[in-house]
């Protein structure tokens, strides 16, 4: 505005003078004025030529579009004889960009949003920016809950017409809310109210959660969850009549007033099915969970029309719809509900189409694919697609969208959108548990080789206890029916003083292979075969179990495995799981030719979830193994050992069970395992309900280590009672568990305070 205002000051100057001066026949272009701007750009920019007329008229509008550019804060036209001469002032430039004060944003962010308004070094100076520039970083302020910001810019003038830009920022303290009031609400006390909201006041877990800032789309968000509750308990007419947002003089406290109208409170007294039944009308009525008498529940009807129409989308009528119309009758304070069906055409898949793919193949996407084309469309085998493609891990984002195939009302094509993410990567990582001391772990792999879905990695991981290297390829196809095949050599040695059951030391070599056949959609057959080479060193102050064994077997010892495995899995989530069961049944062999021996397991995860937060998880582990044909029970290398974060929390790691029968007395482990925990996770206090980074949890854990001869007796079952928070944060999971040991007897080694970084967790 500025700019033109300028402008047309100048013109209305000009405009006696244009007027006075007669047209001529341009001869000659000069411009006199420039600094920094080369003469081409006001040759480009000018309206006139070489040998055009120039007239009072197209002078006025030279002048304006060189004013428009930008790039001059005066521009005259004058003329010498037959020539025109261009005068101008070029706006200072942009030497350099200062900015002091910004701790809560960084400078880096701040001058990015400025550059987003022309405000950076190198680029012309308008003082019109200031505006928009205290504009576009209060709002950067703004949006973390610094109200009371005070940006303070100056410009200092430097030669060769450059200026500095120097911004101070005085942030202040971030504006708490200090208190949410609800108004209108007689039938559910405020703070249950509040307890929904993901807004609040501040308290201990405010740091991580943000809680106490105020933001206008958590705002929206809690009223929306405030009119739900209301809506899911009957009050139909409940409304939201204002809410006022107020902010102390200070910019430091804010203060929020929900003022509401609750209505009359309303039951159901009938539901009727109408329209048209692809399906029987009795399985239909199954999918309705409004119940006559009970109360209104907005939830109720939406989940019933939602699965009527799911099921009609998995028959193959993509374009269902089923909605609910209430009939209300404020006399009795009752509402009636019609549920009307229109099915439409059942729909057939024409063509399926993958677009985003530049490096992944068309025919690995198509494979996990269990919709087919020609096929009758369903929206379960849809969705089911869209989880294997996700699991491939190959893809930031999988969505699906059908579209009409024009002239054929019962087709539709499905055009699958992939955005692609890096699938090769270098890692290095740190970490530390209880059970392994710290830990230095680092890989290279490539998950989607050339884009055929192999996959190719070499790991490590180096602790105090053991070293592990392997190299593993894994073709997740190899056959056409989904069987795979993964191929590993590997190497690993292990130090038994460091892991506080012996002054012995072991390494192995091996490799093996690995076949997983697909069983349904989430079982799973694995079978395998391994070779191992096992090196024992030990000294007179290793343990009994470990000299005994190097005396009758020697200390190399080849084995050769034979691995089968069944498992199931329903998990909703890889890492915080809140619903679903795991159950893995495996077994290994060691075939003749080497050690003879064999172990056997069963694991179960079972996740119940309780609300929408909470989660009931039981598991169990229960563990065997024995020698054969000439080996004497199990290699003590392979027994099992019990205690610590990641079985019986409490207890120190590995320390349950037999311990040798020579000072200083090491754990060493037994051929039986019995391990059971029942815990209650829920969310950590104030995060909102999308949170999936971070729980905390009440466990009961129990476990013991049985040896050769021991029968198992639950009596010797050692339990523990505690909390424990997990989070997966940006550096690495992180676990932390404070347990009671609640039967520990003498000899036991417990522990408080248990936790682990760098591992994930389930």
């Amino acid at each position: 505005m500025r700019k033109f205002l300028a402008a047309l000051v100048v013109c209305l100057l000009l405009l006696p003078a244009a007027h006075a001066t007669q047209s001529f026949v341009v001869q000659k272009i000069r411009v006199e004025g420039l600094q920094r701007i080369s003469k081409g750009t006001v040759f480009n920019d000018l309206p006139v030529s070489i040998g055009e007329k120039l007239t009072p008229a197209r002078m006025q509008k030279a002048i304006k579009a060189l004013f428009k550019t930008g790039f001059f804060q005066d521009v005259r036209l004058e003329r010498q004889g037959n020539d025109l001469i261009v005068v101008v002032r070029e706006r200072p430039s942009i030497a350099s960009i200062k900015i002091t004060g910004a701790k809560e944003i960084g400078k880096k962010v701040l001058k990015k949003a400025l550059a987003q308004i022309g405000l950076s070094r190198g680029r012309v100076f308008k003082r019109s920016m200031f505006d928009l520039m205290q504009h576009q970083m209060r709002n950067q302020y703004f949006a973390r809950g610094y109200y009371g910001v005070r940006i303070t810019p100056t410009i200092t003038k430097l030669p060769r017409n450059r200026v500095s830009v120097n911004i101070v920022v005085a942030e202040g303290k971030v504006a708490k809310i200090q208190q949410i009031t609800i108004v209108g609400n007689s039938a559910f006390k405020q703070k249950k109210l509040l307890k929904r909201f993901t807004l609040g006041t501040p308290d201990i877990f405010s740091f991580f959660t943000k809680n106490d800032q105020y933001s206008k789309q958590k705002l929206r968000g809690d009223l929306e969850k405030l009119r739900s509750y209301y809506e899911d308990r009957g009050y139909l007419e409940f409304a939201i009549d204002s809410t006022q947002v107020s902010i102390t003089p200070d910019k430091e406290s804010i203060y929020i007033t929900i003022n509401v109208t609750q209505g009359h409170r309303y039951r159901v007294s009938s539901y009727s099915l109408v329209g048209k039944f692809p399906i029987p009308q009795a399985t239909l009525d199954k999918l309705v969970s409004i119940k006559p008498g009970a109360y209104f529940s907005r939830q109720q009807v939406t989940d019933s029309t939602k699965r009527i129409m799911d099921l009609l989308g998995d028959k193959g009528y993509a374009f269902a719809k089923a909605s609910a119309v209430p009939k209300v009758d404020r006399a009795t304070h009752e509402v009636s509900f019609r549920i009307v069906i229109n099915p439409g055409p059942r729909v057939y898949v024409r063509k399926i189409k993958f677009i985003g793919n530049t490096s992944t193949r068309d025919y690995v996407l198509r494979r996990e694919m269990r919709q087919f084309e020609g096929g009758v469309f369903s929206s379960k085998q849809i969705r089911r697609s869209v989880e294997r493609l996700k699991r491939l891990g190959f893809f930031n984002r999988v969505t699906v969208n059908t579209r009409r195939v024009p002239g054929h009302p019962d087709e539709v094509d499905v055009h699958v959108h992939v955005k692609e993410r890096p699938t090769g990567s270098f890692l290095i990582g740190v970490g530390y548990s209880d059970l392994y001391g710290p830990l230095l772990n680092g890989s290279i792999s490539y998950q989607n080789l050339f884009g055929t879905g192999k996959s190719i990695s070499l790991s490590a991981n180096n602790s105090f206890v053991d070293r592990y290297y392997n190299l593993s390829y894994t073709n997740p196809y190899y056959t056409r029916s989904g069987i795979s095949r993964t191929f590993n050599v590997f190497s690993s040695t292990f130090n038994g003083i460091a892991a506080n059951i012996g002054a012995y030391s072991s390494g192995t070599e091996g490799a093996g292979v690995n076949y997983g056949i697909p069983i349904s959609e989430n079982r799973t057959l694995s079978v395998g075969l391994a070779y191992e080479l096992v090196q024992i060193s030990v000294t007179n102050a290793s343990p009994e179990v470990a000299q005994l064994f190097v005396n009758q077997y020697g200390s190399s010892n080849r084995v050769i495995k034979a691995n089968v495995g069944w498992t199931r899995d329903t998990l909703n989530n890889a890492i915080f799981p809140t619903k679903g069961t795991y159950q893995s049944i495996s077994g290994e062999v060691a075939l003749p030719g080497g050690l003879r021996y064999y172990k056997l397991a069963y694991l179960a995860d079972l996740y119940y979830p309780v609300s929408r937060r909470t989660t009931v998880k039981v598991d169990g582990q229960l563990a065997y193994g024995n020698g054969y044909g000439g080996t004497n029970g199990l290699p003590f290398f392979e027994n099992f050992f019990a205690g610590g974060s990641d079985s019986v929390r409490g207890y120190q790691a590995r320390t349950l069970g037999p311990k040798d029968v020579l000072p200083p007395y090491y754990p060493i482990g037994g051929n039986k395992e019995v391990l059971a925990s029942v815990e209650y996770l829920f969310p950590v206090p104030g995060t909102s309900a999308h949170n999936r980074s971070m729980r905390f949890s009440v466990f009961v854990d129990s476990g013991q280590v049985y040896g050769p001869g021991q029968p198992i007796a639950l009596g010797q079952v050692r339990y523990s009672v505690g909390v424990a928070f997990n989070w997966f944060s940006p550096i690495a999971p992180l676990s932390i568990s404070l347990a009671h040991a609640v039967n520990a007897q003498p000899g036991d080694s417990t522990r408080v305070l248990q936790f682990t970084l760098g591992t994930l967790f389930q």
